[in-house]
């Protein structure tokens, strides 16, 4: 693995979730979570929340519909940030997937969470144009941290099989 410490790793984590809520998310200072896991846990979250019992590469868990920040009985503080929810990402199905599509695990690692942290800002791509806009502000904000294409791989992929 190219990842040699839990030090570069956060860095890696922090830098990706900044650069997601800079360029996609809300001008009010907002908190998120961001976990590493095992395919294990990964695997029991998304049993226990998707009805899928296999391990995927990550998750989001919005505290509202659409991304929206949570509601509260009374006002927060002003300087208190919005809670959008928490982002899980399997470190080793993000490691092996990085491994078979020939990519720095840095990189998947980054797309991973920038992918994670537009779900919690209402992103969504299950339908095709919402799929398109997706990608395309992921290709976005991981071209300014220096990240290339993250679905050029996949495309060559498709055309080869085609």
């Amino acid at each position: 693995m190219d990842l040699p410490g839990e030090a570069l790793e956060q860095a890696i984590v922090v830098a990706a979730a900044r650069a997601a809520l800079a360029s996609a998310g809300p001008s009010e200072p907002v908190e998120i979570g961001v976990r590493l896991t095992n395919d294990s846990e990964m695997q029991t979250l998304n049993k226990t929340y998707r009805g899928r019992d296999t391990a995927t590469n990550v998750l989001s868990f919005a505290l509202s519909e659409g991304g929206a920040s949570q509601t509260h009985e009374t006002p927060p503080p002003e300087e208190t940030p919005a809670l959008l929810g928490d982002v899980v990402v399997a470190y080793e199905t993000c490691a092996r997937e990085a491994a078979d599509q020939s990519k720095p695990l840095a990189n998947h690692l980054r797309h991973m969470v920038v992918h994670g942290v537009l779900h919690l800002l209402g992103y969504d791509h299950e339908i095709d144009d919402e799929a398109t806009a997706m990608e395309q502000l992921e290709r976005d904000i991981l071209g300014k941290m220096g990240v290339p294409d993250p679905y050029a791989h996949a495309t060559v992929l498709q055309e080869t099989h085609d």
